[in-house]
């Protein structure tokens, strides 16, 4: 997923109270998905009160915000993702180097 320069701030929505349930607000920073079409599709990602925003840059989704639904598939947590800058990490494909 990528995350553009315009889109470094955290966007609040409240959601009034309604019935018994009690109003919330609700924060969030728009990114940009890659799945495989022409074009990424924009998400919007939750943050906790007080979270600085993600900076712009190319991300992937944490180990931790993976979870195995109730049919045995894995998915992404509905809520608490965390990302990690992508172009830091190095991949490692299981190959060990050998001496000559």
């Amino acid at each position: 997923m990528k995350i553009f320069s315009q889109n470094v701030r955290v966007e609040t929505r409240s959601i009034p109270s309604k019935d018994d349930k009690l109003g919330r607000t609700i924060y969030e920073q728009i990114a940009y998905a890659h799945l495989g079409g022409k074009f990424p599709m924009e998400m919007k990602m939750t943050l906790e009160k007080d979270q600085e925003p993600y900076a712009a840059g190319t991300y992937t989704p944490h180990s931790s915000s993976y979870m195995v639904n109730n049919f045995g598939g894995l998915e992404l947590k509905r809520f608490g993702m965390i990302i990690e800058p992508l172009e830091d990490k190095p991949i490692d494909i299981g190959l060990k180097k050998t001496m000559a």
